[in-house]
């Protein structure tokens, strides 16, 4: 399943950006870091309490109080992550996910209501916003004075599908 590896390159490169991030002795303090990576995790995290039908209260960025505490956050989304993935059949992915912010956001752009969605498109979303924001992150780290680590998905496939590699 497709979905396993998209997640398992997700989780090797949050981690190449968080590492890169705490070695990077401007950007422990940098308001963009702290933000773009709160907002990554957040919403990585919100998804996975939808897909589990679990209620969920997600924390404000000022409860974290340094780049090591949002790294200790992320890696308990990806090993809960991890064990959600595992658990599914492939006919979930066929399963329609109700996301209550969907018909708020479509509504912006002046559609009255958000089609529905299945898990696996939502699964896909994820992991395209989280490439985003790692981009994101990437090109800061980089403004920094930083060099920024390669997170590509192919990259990922070439050096033999690594696992995450934590600083914390």
């Amino acid at each position: 399943m497709i979905h396993r590896d998209l997640f398992s390159h997700m989780a090797w490169a949050d981690a190449l950006v968080m590492r890169a991030g705490r070695a990077c002795e401007s950007a422990q303090n940098d308001p963009v870091m702290r933000e773009k990576l709160h907002h990554l995790h957040l919403v990585q995290r919100a998804f996975l309490h939808l897909w589990t039908r679990t209620p969920f209260n997600l924390p404000e960025l000022a409860s974290f109080e340094n780049l090591d505490a949002i790294e200790r956050w992320a890696r308990e989304y990806h090993a809960e992550l991890h064990s959600f993935v595992e658990a599914l059949g492939d006919r979930a992915l066929d399963e329609i996910v109700p996301i209550p912010w969907a018909d708020r956001i479509v509504q912006t752009i002046g559609v009255a209501g958000a089609e529905p969605v299945n898990l696996g498109t939502t699964m896909l979303q994820v992991a395209m916003h989280s490439t985003y924001h790692r981009g994101q992150l990437n090109l800061r780290l980089r403004e920094l004075g930083s060099t920024p680590p390669l997170t590509d998905f192919i990259a990922w496939y070439w050096l033999g599908k690594p696992a995450p590699q934590w600083s914390a």
